[in-house]
């Protein structure tokens, strides 16, 4: 069978309609509707039920759901196979949100670099929605994100339980300035939270969609605005930060999210880099915390309760 016809109906599933599913694609909607035509024919059953609504899958489209996704995942594996550099025994594909990726994925090249010599490694950085896609689609063998939406045929593991924490340049007792501080985008909930917690902080005068460009700006400029404490830890030490006494703090849950049939041998040594890099970030404080929205339960592993930029 042609592995685009099993891209294309995932396509569907994953947007809910044919329409968006052409548009997600890059092709026209008749091409998508002559796509479900033909696989509808080599497996003898329709697919999906189409209405006002958009698309839903029928009973055997539901049955037909996890081996689309298992013949597009063997073929991307497949292909990655046939790639292994020399010296290697296996490709292993790790994707990270835009907002967890520093220090965490430095510090599991470094760690898996020693650890698995066995696998080569291919890392890029992306949206998590996009991320979540590939490791459905077996593009990707592993992503980490913030708040991963439940999926069929995935699993979900907390890594570590993060804090966004403000901070500042400011003297003790200066009170924060509208005029220098930055919002950093760490997502909807965040969002919601800050707009609560700090009114007169709705409109700054700068905000970053990245959490790097913003604590840079701030250690440049001066200022104030609300980091990943991991990664401003070094300057609150150093005196550069301090830490906004009786602020309110936000929980920032990292996760590990990889397909239910993934193979092991990568899988494992993935995660144990992982843990190992997170480790040393799973940083204590006594000040109170505003948890986030918790994200929907997977089949995976989560012994504890559970965004970015």
């Amino acid at each position: 069978m042609d592995i685009t016809l099993a891209r294309t109906f995932l396509g569907i599933v994953a947007a809910g309609s044919f329409i968006r599913a052409a548009e997600n694609l890059h092709v026209t909607q008749t091409a998508v509707s002559a796509r479900v035509r033909t696989l509808e024919d080599l497996l003898g059953a329709k697919l999906f039920v189409r209405n006002k609504a958009g698309a839903s899958l029928t009973p055997a489209g539901e049955q037909f759901r996890q081996y689309a996704s298992m013949l597009v995942q063997v073929w991307e594996r497949a292909r990655n196979q046939v790639a292994v550099p020399a010296g290697r025994q296996y490709v292993l594909t790790m994707g990270c949100e835009q907002s967890l990726w520093d220090p965490l994925l430095l510090d599991w090249l470094l760690w898996m670099r020693t650890a698995a010599p066995q696998l080569a490694l291919r890392t890029e950085v992306g949206e998590p929605s996009d991320l979540i896609d590939r490791v459905a689609s077996g593009m990707l063998d592993m992503a980490v994100v913030y708040a991963p939406q439940q999926r069929p045929g995935l699993r979900i593991e907390l890594l570590i339980e993060e804090k966004l924490v403000l901070v500042t340049t400011r003297k003790r007792g200066q009170k924060l300035d509208p005029a220098d501080y930055i919002y950093v985008d760490w997502g909807p909930e965040f969002a919601a939270q800050h707009s609560l917690a700090f009114p007169e902080l709705s409109q700054p005068a700068v905000s970053a969609g990245l959490g790097p460009l913003g604590r840079e700006y701030v250690l440049a400029a001066g200022g104030s605005g609300y980091f990943r404490l991991a990664v401003v830890q070094q300057h609150l030490e150093s005196g550069r930060l301090r830490r906004v006494r009786g602020a309110p703090e936000f929980l920032y849950p990292a996760y590990a999210v990889f397909a239910e049939g993934a193979d092991l041998s990568t899988i494992k040594p993935a995660l144990e880099g992982l843990r190992h890099a997170t480790g040393t970030l799973q940083l204590t404080t006594a000040a109170p915390v505003v948890p986030t929205a918790e994200p929907p339960r997977s089949g995976g592993v989560r012994s504890r309760r559970s965004p970015a930029r």
